[in-house]
């Protein structure tokens, strides 16, 4: 690491002190923990608390997630800054329905759509580059079809990244951070308002991350510039913008891995082994983003917002693939498959939310839409690039070869799609209610060679409606039962196929979801038991890509997060899952478990704050997950695994100042596992009965001092 990135954000907090005075959340709690208490019931929390009781739930607006038909996950900051996490990758793996480490991330073992599925701040982006979790300040998942609030998209869940906003109070935080072998972290938070009555409102988030990872020669760098800017017009209307820019880098780390035909996945090697990545390889993305939403609230029963948001990811990847060719690690390395480096997304949405009484009941109405234009872009020189063979018990090193100009490429894919939503959640009487909603759909495609002629097109629209029952009991509990149904862009056909390059039409996802929550004050238990069919795309015998099969999931899902007692925080998860293909007319494949999917995983993150020490913390997250199937025809499977994370914290004060110190220890029996086994096509099989393999991380020690100036 650059002294002068060592230096550059540290001089630049110090400068930030004269801004404002700081009033950290740090400091009042341990205030508080020092303080006597007297109780006659449940004992306060005196670290922040991992339950998230409400969010926006898209065009419903905000709801308390105890009063939504879904199963919902939420990922707040606190868990974010005790774990010392740095991506929402990282993030994904505390929520057990969210396996595996994906680019493009899923639940209930449905894979996610590259745009349709991911969103920040409720308006689409591409999943498939690095998000770093220091701009956020929440992750939120709804699992399962949502195609009714959203629009057409994967039955993979909604996955929204909530962006930090300007604070009510001065915010002053610095944090200098240390990750194994040679990583070191500055990253800065300052929020506030100023004007006359704080008319103006900011938050700005500034990161330089830098140095060796956990492979020798290796190197990580990530760098963030984020700034939130509200503007308040009056006291019911504001304008809330955004403006971020991040580049990611990273190489020299392990590739990813293939199989050959009859070729079985191997035990995990030592992902610090030199030479499973090449020091010149890897990722190279630059994501930057603009975005404004306004808001306006008619009175304390109807509200509007309407936002626009551009995005653009520009990647440029040449992270290697290890193809192993026989059963004793002999492997061909190839490099530079990345089949589109340039993703042009502009996504918008509106929603009018009202509440109104009639005839005796309640109605909780929207009407939304929301869409986006995508267009993708494809480097003129295209096709992997062969390096070599090795051995896994003696892996090669390559010298860098001559790499394709990934800046120099034609728009290859335009997309268009826009869904109209409308819905009401009719309340009976205080125990009986119903959500009513569906989307009106139009999607539109072309694709285009390299001199800009339209290869082939498709347009498409559909309805997807949901219905759900809910029932209270008692006031802090929720029964529901909730169906839905939901289109999705169809399929190209892959290269090698009779039928090449054309579109299929689009699939019809539905899904039977039945729950219950629990609120105990403190704590929230949630259960969700449901099913989820969709058509299933697959390469025939006579070598054509057409949906040929069925693909089934069921599940139970079991969460608990919140505080036990008034020490004790949980965050935990249990999800079992039978993914299964069903009417393929292939004997090898029918009623096989989906590739790369565990049936059973775990998470529990414990979290002890020590009464008689105030400010001192430590806690213990573990997390399993059952075996894998490593082909489409159940012939080998990945072995499962478990990973505990240890971590402990002391907050103090320092010249005045609240300080936290944090230290972690990740994959404590530094385990070689395989974290993630990815299908070859998104939605089905083509051709290949394997999929690619992707290694977890070694031990790895993380250390940070977080600084309220």
């Amino acid at each position: 690491m650059t002294s002068r990135s060592r230096i550059a954000l540290p001089t630049l907090a110090l400068v930030s002190t004269g801004i404002g005075t700081a009033l950290p959340a740090q400091a009042q709690d341990n205030e508080a923990q020092l303080a006597p208490i007297v109780i006659t019931g449940v004992m306060p929390v005196t670290w922040p608390s991992y339950q998230v009781k409400q969010t926006v739930v898209g065009p419903l607006g905000e709801k308390k997630l105890l009063d939504t038909p879904y199963s919902i996950d939420v990922i707040p900051q606190s868990l974010a800054q005790n774990q010392q996490l740095r991506s929402v990758q990282e993030a994904f793996t505390y929520i057990p329905s969210v396996q595996g480490w994906n680019i493009r991330p899923q639940t209930r073992g449905m894979q996610a759509g590259v745009v349709q599925n991911t969103r920040i701040d409720g308006m689409n982006i591409a999943a498939t580059t690095d998000y770093p979790i220091e701009q956020f300040d929440r992750i939120e998942v709804l699992n399962g079809l949502s195609g009714a609030l959203y629009g057409p998209a994967s039955p993979a869940g909604t996955f929204n990244y909530v962006l930090k906003r300007p604070t009510d109070e001065p915010l002053r935080e610095f944090t200098l951070g240390y990750e194994s072998n040679d990583l070191w972290t500055e990253h800065i938070d300052l929020g506030g308002h100023f004007g006359n009555d704080d008319r103006f409102g900011y938050r700005l988030n500034l990161l330089n991350q830098d140095g060796e990872g956990y492979v020798s020669d290796s190197r990580l760098r990530r760098r963030l510039a984020s700034l939130a800017f509200d503007i308040r017009f009056t006291p019911d209307t504001r304008l809330e913008t955004n403006f971020s820019t991040y580049h990611y880098l990273d190489t020299g780390f392990p590739g990813t891995f293939a199989l050959a035909k009859n070729v079985l996945l191997p035990a995990a090697p030592n992902p610090a082994t030199v030479g499973l990545g090449q020091s010149w390889a890897g990722d190279d993305n630059v994501t930057n983003m603009m975005g404004a939403t306004l808001k306006h609230d008619f009175n304390q029963d109807w509200h509007l917002s309407a936002g626009v948001q551009r995005e653009t990811n520009d990647r440029a990847s040449t992270v290697p693939t290890l193809t192993l060719t026989n059963n004793k690690g002999a492997y061909t390395e190839t490099t530079a498959t990345t089949t589109y480096s340039l993703d042009q997304i502009i996504s918008n949405t509106i929603a009018l939310n009202g509440h109104v009484a009639l005839a005796g009941m309640t109605h909780d109405v929207f009407v939304s839409t929301t869409g986006f234009y995508w267009n993708r872009y494809t480097p003129y020189q295209t096709g992997a690039i062969t390096l070599g063979t090795g051995n896994l018990s003696n892996p090669a090193i390559f010298a860098e070869p001559t790499l394709p100009d990934f800046s120099d490429r034609y728009r290859s894919v335009g997309t268009f799609q826009q869904a109209i939503s409308v819905g009401d959640t009719i309340s009976f009487n205080e125990h009986w209610s119903t959500l009513l909603a569906a989307s009106q759909s139009w999607i539109h495609a072309e694709n285009y060679n390299a001199a800009g002629a339209v290869k082939s097109k498709y347009s498409a629209d559909g309805f997807s409606p949901t219905a759900s029952l809910m029932y209270k009991p008692l006031k802090n509990m929720t029964a529901y039962v909730t169906y839905a149904d939901s289109l999705q862009q169809g399929d190209i056909a892959p290269s090698g196929t009779v039928n090449a390059g054309d579109e299929l039409a689009p699939y019809r996802s539905k899904q039977w979801e039945l729950g219950y929550k629990v609120d105990l004050g403190s704590a929230t238990l949630g259960a969700a038991l449901y099913r989820i069919e969709r058509p299933y795309a697959m390469v025939s015998a006579d070598n054509v890509y057409a949906e040929q099969g069925e693909q089934v999931n069921r599940g139970i899902e079991l969460t608990a997060t919140g505080a036990v007692t008034r020490d004790i925080n949980i965050y935990a998860g249990l999800s079992l899952l039978d993914p299964r293909l069903h009417d393929t007319g292939v004997a090898a494949t029918e009623g096989t478990q989906i590739l790369g999917l565990s049936r059973v995983v775990f998470d529990a993150l414990v979290d002890y704050s020590v009464p008689t020490v105030a400010g001192l913390g430590f806690n213990v997250d573990l997390n399993y997950a059952s075996r894998r199937a490593a082909n489409y025809s159940n012939t080998d499977y990945a072995d499962g695994y478990t990973v505990v994370n240890l971590g402990a914290r002391y907050l103090t004060k320092i010249a005045g100042k609240a300080v936290a110190l944090r230290v972690g220890v990740d994959n404590v029996a530094n385990r070689h596992y395989w974290a993630n086994i990815t299908p070859a096509g998104q939605n089905g099989y083509t051709g290949t009965d394997s999929g690619t393999a992707t290694l977890g991380a070694p031990r790895t020690v993380r250390a940070s001092i977080q600084v309220d100036l």
